[in-house]
């Protein structure tokens, strides 16, 4: 009686093996993969709205520093016009402070116009040219 009831136990396991192969198992399958694919399709989802925050964060980011130019640009404005006024009529003052930046600038070269409007130094150069 043991034997019949191992070999109906073997045939019993053969046919629940098949039966789960052919059927359960495809649908099992075809469950996990709408599973993965929804997963996939949230993860996407998830990442198209990162993307659009971040642009949206850098869009904003350009109008506030547009802005902040512009404010930048109206200071300077209003400051080279303050300065404009200052020195207009004051002759003398701007001569000294030419004179002084001069002293204070080891490398620049002075050019003195001449006659021809031509620096001297220029001048030189161009008459040895010509020979």
């Amino acid at each position: 009686m043991t034997e019949k009831k191992q070999v109906i136990a073997g045939v019993v396991s053969i046919f629940v093996v098949l039966i789960y192969s052919q059927f359960i198992y495809p649908f099992i399958n075809v469950w996990q993969e709408g599973i993965k694919g929804q997963a996939e399709l949230a993860r996407a989802e998830y990442n198209r709205q990162i993307i659009t925050c971040e642009a949206n964060a850098k869009k904003e980011s350009s109008k506030s520093l547009a802005e902040a130019e512009v404010i930048r640009a109206e200071g300077v404005a209003k400051a080279n016009k303050i300065i404009g006024d200052s020195l207009e009529g004051n002759e003398s003052y701007l001569r000294y402070l030419w004179v002084q930046g001069l002293q204070t600038n080891q490398m620049q070269v002075v050019y003195v116009p001449t006659e021809g409007n031509l620096p001297i130094l220029e001048t030189n150069r161009l008459l040895m040219k010509d020979k």
